[in-house]
């Protein structure tokens, strides 16, 4: 597990969201970047990290697969610990970052260690496959979520989610004809990707000023 955190926004912060990655690209991608960047603007700080799978393909040419989600549930517990975050804190993460973040909240909830928990992109279910879900935990989750997700995204679009038996904790905020990025097609939507990225560090200040921060 790496350990080096890669930090954007504010010193004194009212609260700090701890987002790991996705399964096949760094923190330091483009879309994790922009995110963390329209997160900070609106006044969060904003702590990313690897998984010691992704760490390792820095200094490696060899590019395994990832593991299975719930195999990084200890790594994801031991880096809230390294981060240590004196104020109020959210985790999450994009994707199966956020999927694995999903499976840990609930614990860390109960310990007062956490606050919510925020999902850029749930992965509902591997593309082509609806069938296969990956909701069983969220049926009860305890934690307040939001989850910020492309209505066209091919790991669960607005259609197939509303029929998922969700926790009354979680928050979706749909944005138009965005993808697995929440990026949309200009063209046909009217959006562009920063548009919505200000729109989801919007409602993620909103949802936190509730949830976290009274």
């Amino acid at each position: 597990m790496s350990e080096n955190f890669l930090i954007t926004g504010p010193d004194n912060p009212a609260a700090t969201i701890l987002l790991a990655h996705g399964a096949g690209a760094p923190m330091d991608s483009k879309s994790m970047t922009a995110a963390a960047e329209a997160l900070a603007t609106v006044g969060f700080r904003i702590a990313r990290f690897e998984f010691a799978y992704m760490a390792a393909r820095r200094t490696s040419d060899a590019r395994k697969p990832p593991p299975k989600a719930e195999t990084l549930i200890p790594e994801y517990r031991d880096t809230v610990r390294a981060l240590a975050s004196s104020g109020p804190l959210i985790i999450g993460g994009k994707s199966m970052g956020g999927r694995v973040a999903s499976m840990v909240a609930d614990d860390l909830y109960a310990e007062g260690a956490i606050c919510g928990l925020l999902c850029l992109g749930y992965p509902f279910h591997p593309p082509g496959k609806p069938q296969q879900l990956r909701t069983a935990h969220l049926k009860n989750l305890r934690t307040p979520t939001l989850i910020c997700q492309g209505t066209r995204d091919e790991f669960g679009t607005r259609e197939e989610v509303s029929t998922y038996p969700l926790s009354p904790a979680i928050s979706i905020l749909w944005l138009e004809d965005g993808d697995h990025d929440l990026a949309p097609r200009k063209k046909i939507s009217g959006f562009s990707v920063a548009d919505h990225l200000a729109t989801m560090a919007a409602r993620t200040s909103a949802w936190a000023d509730e949830n976290c921060l009274r």
